[in-house]
Parts: C-alpha cells; structure tokens; sequence
C-alpha cells in the first residue's frame, strides 16, 4: 500500500505532488455542514462520534483533500479541568482562572483524557471509512492558547490584559495540571487511528520572541516529552499565527515534525530557511479565496509556478494549505477551483 501524501511529505520524502488539506475545512462554508448544523447543536456536531465523523467527512467526499482532520473543539481540556463549557452560540466555560487561589478547582492529570473519549470513539469510525490514502490529523490546542481562553474566554480579551498575570503564580500551576491531560489527549486521538497530530497555539503570536521561549515553548516541550513516552512515532505539526523565525529557534529542539506557517510569511524563503529542520505548512492567504475566481486562479498559478522553479528537494517537505481556516463566507467552488489547480500543476 503507498503511503500517504502527507506522511511522506511531515518526514520531508514526498517526491510527488504536495499533499493538501485545509484548516477549518469541514466548517460554516460548506453546505455539508450547514445542513448538520441545522439539525443539531455545536457541542453535539462534537461529541456524538457518529456526527463528529460524518461532519469530517463532508468535505473529502466533495473535495478530495489528502487528510481530513478531527472535526472537533480545543476547549474539551478545559471543560474536562472542571471549567465547564457550553456554547451560546459561541464557547462560555463556567468560571474563569482570575487568581492562583482558582487553581484549587481545576481538576488535572493524565487521567482527565477520558472525558475526550468522544473523540477517539470518532476517530475510530472515521479511520474504517476514510481511503487509505487519506491522512487523519487529530489536534489539541497548545498550552499557551488554552490558558489563554481560560482566563479571557478568548484570544482577544486576553491580549487586553491577560498577558500580566503570566508570572504570579497562575500560568505554572494552570500547566502544571494541563500538560499532562494534553498529552494523554494527544495519545487517546493517536491510538485510537489518528496518522499525525496538530497543536494550534493562535494565541502564541501575542508573544514577544523571548515570551513565547518561556511561556509558549517550555510548556509545549513538557507536553511533547510526555506525549513521546506514549507515541514515539507520531509526527505533531505545530501552527502559530503571528510568529516568524525569532520565535521559531525556541522551537528547534522540541520533537515536532511540521511548522505551520501564517499568509504573512514568503514560503520560499521559511523553506529554505526551515526546510532542513522541519517540513512546512501553508501558507495561501485565506482571503484570496473570497476573490473572483479568475483572480484566484491568477494568484494561485503564481504562487504555485515559484515553487516549481525551486528544486524538487525543497517541496519534499511541503503541505500544501492555509495560513490560517478557511473563512466562513468563502464560495465552496473556489475551494474546488484551488484543488484543481493544485493538482494540475503539480501533478
């Protein structure tokens, strides 16, 4: 059997046609989606294996992407510390992390997993129906970005004014009680049939390049190292809107296959720059599929005859994606009209 695409390409040996897959793939843009959401609630689209699987499927049945990945949310861990969580429409958890004196009601520790067995029971029902060539990514959000919505409830309130409770006391004993449930999360999505693991840390950008040392990457290497102890072979990919190469070199001895990068970034370049290290994801402007579709295209064909110029070696190691999801009111044939033309020219 030929391994998968992107299996190739995360160990940077793919000599064929990149591997593609979208983040927010199976989301609000798609009719397949829309037409599950009509009929059921968020959280159960979620956590009913069964709908998690079918709402993954939708768009590699229509599409042809080479991985589908996990259709999920990366605040289980939160609600399975104890935080609560609900959806109204958008996530609320119960309470928030305000001092070091909440710690004493987060609940933490490896065995905390198991409330997302939901997930794995997804994975499991996904991995007997996808084609053998197609990848399935599981994903977790990274320590720094759960935090992050466990103090704020989102990204954006935290920038307002999270970042100063990060040395009292709050952000240590917050990991000390996560990493090691992220980990067994990792694993219970790996052992259940995933090919490869995400870890999203959007939050991460809000760091300088000596904060996100500290605060981003030390916690992310305790999760890896115990994440390793369980899966030693499961390649992890790790996206961080907002950073660049100063924030990347805390990265470099943490055991992760894959660096997702934003839009922001020349993909050449990060490829050779990163290439030697790590394979690369990324990175079309997600905006560029809400253009007219001749536009699209012209943008795409350019894109797409640079990499072609450069030596096969240097896309041995590129996923082909977004710089970040694809956005909710994007036309579902220009997604179509992306695929196509990346395997035109690719091959």
């Amino acid at each position: 059997m030929t391994e998968p695409l992107l299996l190739q390409a995360l160990s940077c040996r793919n000599p064929v046609r990149p591997p593609v897959w979208f983040m927010r793939q199976a989301g609000r843009y798609h009719r397949h989606y829309q037409a599950l959401r009509a009929r059921h609630e968020f959280i159960d689209l979620c956590k009913q294996p069964r709908l998690a699987a079918e709402v993954t499927l939708g768009p590699i049945e229509e599409f042809g992407f080479d991985a589908a990945i996990l259709f999920s949310d990366l605040l289980f861990p939160l609600e399975a510390m104890g935080m609560g969580l609900r959806y109204v429409p958008g996530p609320q958890l119960d309470w928030y992390l305000r001092s070091p004196a909440d710690l004493g009601k987060l609940q933490g520790g490896a065995g905390r997993a198991a409330h997302m067995s939901f997930q794995a029971q997804a994975i499991e029902l996904l991995r007997a129906r996808l084609p053998p060539e197609t990848c399935l990514i599981g994903f977790v959000g990274g320590p720094f970005t759960l935090y992050a919505y466990a103090v704020a409830g989102s990204h954006e309130g935290f920038v307002r004014g999270g970042l100063d409770g990060l040395d009292n006391g709050l952000y240590e004993g917050f990991n000390q009680r996560l990493c090691g449930l992220l980990a067994a999360n990792m694993a219970l999505q790996a052992q259940a049939g995933a090919d490869c693991v995400a870890i999203f840390d959007t939050a991460a950008g809000t760091l300088s390049p000596e904060q996100f040392a500290r605060y981003a990457a030390e916690p992310l290497a305790a999760v890896m190292r115990e994440f390793r102890t369980r899966c030693p072979d499961t390649p992890v990919i790790y996206y961080s809107r907002d950073t660049g190469p100063a924030h990347w070199a805390a990265l470099r001895e943490i055991d992760l296959q894959c660096l997702g990068i934003d839009w922001r970034h020349d993909l050449v370049e990060v490829l050779r720059s990163q290439g030697s290290r790590w394979s690369v994801q990324g990175n079309i402007d997600p905006q560029w599929l809400l253009l007219p579709a001749a536009e699209l295209e012209l943008r795409l064909r350019d894109c797409f005859t640079r990499l072609l110029e450069q030596p096969a070696a240097l896309r041995a190691g590129w996923v082909c994606g977004l710089g970040h999801g694809v956005l909710q009111t994007t036309p579902e044939a220009n997604v179509r009209l992306a695929l196509k033309i990346q395997r035109e020219m690719f091959g």
